[in-house]
């Protein structure tokens, strides 16, 4: 039983927090889900999938942001600031990866069990149901589970493999293998990525990333680790910028240029408060309308956002420019239960300072803070 005094002491502790926020936060909305999701897609400006990961049956949801954080003007005159569920449906297993096919309705999910896909209808103006309408076969054998990644193109096309030597494009309609990565290594992925409409990013778990074209069967280029404490996660950020950027679960961080993966732009060490639950609940992620910005949750109950304008060529202490607790601090009960976890967390497309974020516990935010260099 939580006795009074400490009762007093988390009460203080939301209060002091919500107070703070003002200030900190030009919009904070909170939403909670029945069950926790690891998935944040967007499938619009305005929308997002997420979806339960349990050993059971689980539900598939687009969800609306709250059209008060949409609103540009007049947020006073526009009342609505919940979400809004706008097209659900069931999966019969957990869904640990999904992607969204850019320019349709359709999305590929994976159950983190096997190699194997599921392709499914997201949905129209006429109904509110989504449905799955079909599968493909893994690209091998394995318990890790796939990565995905996909890109506008006609038909459509999705690129898959739970490891480097699996890695495949195939076409949705037929089922066609297109490319294969040719790789020898056996190596666990972290994280797949198309950095241009041909060209794509297969980073794996020891820190190796692979370069290829799936225009051509020429080798794809290759970077080794940049240090040796692994795992590591990466991203890479769109064009003009181009840069990679290589998380370890010690918290350094190693930003390359990507034309040149071998080389470091610049290094720091992060703030790094515990290790992950499991590899895949670490989220690294650039800012794709802050230059130089890039977020990191999994390694603490935060989501953090560093700068990495003023890193340097050799090894930094870095402090985040910005933290959110509210995932944390909300969950404060006092009870004994679990401490919350973040599970994943997205930057807005095109608002600069928008993110989501989900928790364990179930809960969704969308936040768009204020830079307290300005502020």
């Amino acid at each position: 039983m939580m006795g009074e005094t400490e009762a007093v002491e988390i009460d203080d502790i939301l209060d002091d927090w919500f107070i703070e926020s003002l200030k900190s936060y030009k919009d904070l909305h909170v939403y909670q889900l029945e069950h926790p999701t690891q998935i944040i897609e967007w499938t619009s400006g305005k929308t997002v999938c997420v979806a339960g990961y349990s050993s059971g049956k689980n539900e598939i949801l687009e969800l609306c942001l709250p059209l008060k954080l949409l609103a540009d003007e007049k947020k006073s005159l526009c009342a609505e600031r919940d979400f809004k569920v706008v097209h659900g449906g069931f999966s019969e297993g957990p869904v640990c990866c999904l992607t969204h096919i850019p320019g349709t309705r359709c999305a590929v999910t994976n159950d983190g069990l096997t190699s194997d896909l599921q392709l499914w209808d997201l949905g129209a103006d006429d109904t509110d149901v989504i449905r799955k309408t079909g599968s493909l076969p893994g690209t091998s054998v394995s318990q890790a589970g796939s990565r995905i990644a996909a890109r506008l193109s006609s038909p459509p096309q999705v690129l898959h493999g739970p490891q480097s030597s699996s890695v495949q494009l195939t076409q949705l309609s037929t089922g066609q293998t297109l490319y294969r990565l040719e790789v020898d290594s056996t190596e666990p992925l972290s994280s797949l990525k198309f950095v241009s409409e041909t060209t794509f990013l297969a980073s794996c778990c020891d820190g190796t990333v692979y370069l290829a074209d799936t225009r051509t069967s020429a080798p794809p280029q290759a970077s080794p680790p940049p240090g040796e404490c692994a795992p590591w996660w990466t991203d890479a950020s769109a064009a003009p910028q181009c840069r990679v950027i290589r998380l370890s679960s010690s918290g350094q961080a190693v930003v390359s240029d990507l034309r040149n993966l071998g080389g470091a732009l610049c290094r720091a060490q992060l703030d790094v408060q515990t290790l992950p639950r499991k590899p895949e609940d670490v989220t690294v992620a650039w800012a794709p309308a802050l230059d130089g910005c890039f977020s990191v949750s999994g390694l603490s109950g935060l989501v953090q956002i560093y700068d990495s304008a003023g890193w340097r060529a050799e090894p930094q202490d870095a402090s985040p420019l910005f933290q959110h607790a509210g995932h944390s601090v909300s969950s404060q009960h006092g009870d004994g239960s679990a401490p919350v976890f973040i599970t994943t967390h997205v930057w807005h497309p095109e608002r600069p300072r928008t993110l989501l974020s989900a928790a364990s516990d179930g809960s969704v935010h969308v936040w768009d803070w204020v830079d307290p260099q300005t502020n």
